[in-house]
């Protein structure tokens, strides 16, 4: 069953005149008269916020590869894991993958097709 959502969106325009017509519970006076250090000092004040840096070792610019449609034999605890994940599981095993292979590049080993000694 697929939850209710409470999200309303609303263009500029419409906002500029809902604020106009005094519909905001938001004091537009007192934010409109605040310095830029007292803005800086109420966010960091924010219990809510972090701080923290971001992580952009990780990101990459471009489009992802473009993804192909297998069909793959998964152990059964391993699949119920990832299920248990919830929503986006299959994306999640693909980037654990991902992960798996860039880790391999990386150490430049290659384990494909090894020779079974016999």
């Amino acid at each position: 069953m697929k939850k209710k959502e409470n999200i309303v969106r609303y263009t500029t325009e419409e906002l500029a005149a809902m604020r106009k017509r005094g519909e905001s519970c938001t004091d537009w006076a007192k934010v409109d008269a605040m310095t830029e250090d007292e803005l800086e000092a109420s966010i960091a004040a924010d219990e809510d916020d972090v701080h923290e840096k971001v992580d952009w070792t990780q990101a990459f610019v471009g489009l992802p590869p473009r993804k192909k449609h297998i069909n793959i034999r998964v152990d059964t605890d391993v699949l119920d894991w990832f299920r248990s994940q919830g929503r986006g599981y299959q994306t999640y095993m693909n980037s654990v993958l991902r992960a798996f292979v860039v880790s391999k590049a990386k150490t430049g080993q290659d384990n494909t097709k090894q020779a079974k000694k016999g």
